[in-house]
């Protein structure tokens, strides 16, 4: 009977093993985009063009799957040089001290017809959790025969909550840059193949 109970639980642990796969981010495809107010009146969005991560999907239980992803600072762009210029220095993102963005997964939960990852942001040295709500958006084999799976994932982080706080007061009471800073994350995965 002990043997049976061994080797049932053996079973077990190669399945759940076997159902978590590791996928890589194929930033060619993906984005890692935001936006936030400018002068209360506008809408500013930019993204960042170095960005990497793995991703560990179980696809019939969503729960046990897993992010890590790396973000370059230095790598936003907002399609104004000089902005971005700003963005990098130590008003806002302090490129040069704080050169990656990191966040990593704590747990990932069911929720209506999509899903919330709950995990820990860190920018500028400053460590917050945050939510992203996320949907799978599909799943294909490519012509090369890579198994690919895409996702959408949105968020909002106030930006106070990290030491992005350089501001300036408006004459009608307005801020030049919002606090809440919405993301926008559209990623395509490609499976880890076997070895």
């Amino acid at each position: 009977m002990k043997k049976e109970i061994f080797v049932l639980m053996i079973g077990l642990l190669a399945f759940g093993a076997h159902a978590t796969q590791e996928y890589t981010i194929d930033a060619a495809h993906s984005e890692v985009g935001f936006s936030v107010k400018h002068m209360v009146v506008a809408t500013v969005r930019g993204n960042f063009t170095e960005f990497s991560g793995k991703v560990y999907y179980d696809e019939n239980e969503i729960g046990n799957s897993s992010v890590e992803g790396v973000i370059k600072t230095a790598s936003i762009n907002t399609g104004n040089s000089k902005r971005d210029d700003h963005l990098r220095n130590s008003d806002f993102f302090d490129a040069a001290n704080h050169p990656e963005i990191l966040f990593k997964t704590k747990r990932v939960e069911k929720k209506g017809d999509g899903f919330v990852a709950y995990g820990d942001l860190t920018m500028r040295g400053v460590t917050k959790e945050i939510a992203l709500d996320f949907e799978i958006t599909g799943k294909i084999t490519d012509p090369w025969g890579n198994e690919r799976v895409g996702l959408e994932a949105r968020g909002v982080i106030n930006r106070q909550d990290f030491g992005v706080s350089w501001n300036n007061n408006l004459d009608n009471g307005g801020v030049v840059v919002s606090n809440e800073v919405k993301l926008l994350i559209q990623a395509e995965l490609i499976k880890k193949k076997a070895s």
